[in-house]
């Protein structure tokens, strides 16, 4: 074989290798990442972390037992006058589109606005979003303390629009949790149908 044909030889055998390396990660991620544009990829990301709050009822309750199993959660309050009624009402929507799919998943809403969201006002709010939900509220140390581990911002911001005196900005995420960290999370505004996809396509592999 002359030269000219070796180096042919040579980059053939070279495209072939970086076509299979290229289906070869492409198989990868739609394995092991996020499918649905809905979804972070979280892989090694340290979130989350042990709890102990309030629930609607008025019982004291740890991470522990809040996430005893495939849990959605998302942070918020329930005087929010957008953005939040929304967002819950996705991740109601979702839970019940597993349901159907036979993954059994807990809708779980945390406040950022403890000084307004006492237990009694988080049971009427969960009773109308989710006959599962878990509504959790806390002192302002736990809320902040929560919210530092999952990566949650949230800021009051005091205005003469709202006849409360003020609004909370919070970052807009929910967080699939399984008992032993998380698994995925959702961007705002999505479609119930994307986070129901992802969370079982994740569930069907554990």
């Amino acid at each position: 074989m002359d030269l000219r044909n070796l180096v042919m030889a040579l980059a053939g055998a070279v495209f072939v290798l970086l076509g299979a390396a290229a289906i070869f990660l492409a198989l990868r991620t739609s394995e092991d990442g996020p499918v649905s544009p809905a979804a972070i990829n979280v892989s090694g990301a340290e979130i989350g972390g042990p709890f102990t709050l309030t629930d609607q009822t008025g019982k004291r309750v740890t991470s522990a037992e809040v996430i005893d199993g495939p849990t959605l959660i998302y942070f918020g309050y329930t005087f929010c006058p957008d953005v939040c009624p929304v967002d819950v009402a996705v991740m109601a929507a979702a839970v019940d589109l597993l349901d159907k799919q036979g993954f059994k998943v807990k809708p779980v809403f945390i406040t950022v606005d403890p000084d307004r969201d006492t237990p009694e006002q988080l049971a009427y709010y969960a009773e109308a979003m989710h006959p599962r939900m878990v509504a959790l509220t806390g002192t302002e140390a736990e809320i902040k303390a929560v919210a530092d581990a999952y990566k949650v911002y949230y800021q009051r911001v005091d205005t003469a629009d709202s006849a409360a005196g003020y609004l909370m900005n919070h970052s807009t995420l929910t967080y699939f949790m399984m008992p032993d960290g998380i698994r995925g999370m959702f961007r705002d505004k999505f479609p119930p149908e994307e986070m129901a996809g992802e969370v079982a396509r994740i569930l069907s592999r554990e």
